[in-house]
């Protein structure tokens, strides 16, 4: 499955820890991820992940895109609520995630459930919805 990874600035180090403690079932999938974010996941647990650019270049639109043409199966994004400008980007990304039927998470507790659920096989019906989806290129 292709899972898009984001963090607002102040969660990306919490983003970095839950992505080692998943390290295993992550490995698995293709990852995609705005810039920063990917690169310090990356780096923190030698997962291959596929960069867009950054979130306030552009980033959060690539990945939008994606969405909006089923090419992205689950989406953990890391929000930060005390961050006024971050309600835009969590408001576009979940209305196209709520749009396109693909599971989305804004925070650790709703990411670690969708990701133990995909461990389990709980979410491969999206096998079925979206037959065609292929990793991402460079």
């Amino acid at each position: 499955m292709n899972i898009a990874l984001m963090a607002h600035d102040n969660k990306k180090d919490l983003m970095v820890q839950f992505c080692t403690a998943y390290v295993g079932i992550l490995a698995r999938h293709t990852l995609c991820a705005t810039n920063t974010t990917g690169k310090l996941i990356a780096d923190a647990t030698g997962l291959p992940i596929h960069l867009f650019l950054t979130g306030a270049h552009g980033g959060s639109e690539q990945i939008g895109a994606r969405i909006a043409y089923n090419e992205i199966d689950l989406v953990l994004m890391f929000n930060d609520p005390n961050d006024p400008k971050a309600a835009d980007s969590v408001s576009y990304i979940s209305r196209l995630c709520d749009q396109n039927n693909i599971p989305f998470a804004s925070n650790a507790a709703t990411a670690e459930m969708l990701v133990l659920g995909l461990s389990r096989g709980d979410l491969d019906w999206r096998d079925i919805v979206n037959p065609k989806s292929k990793p991402f290129t460079a």
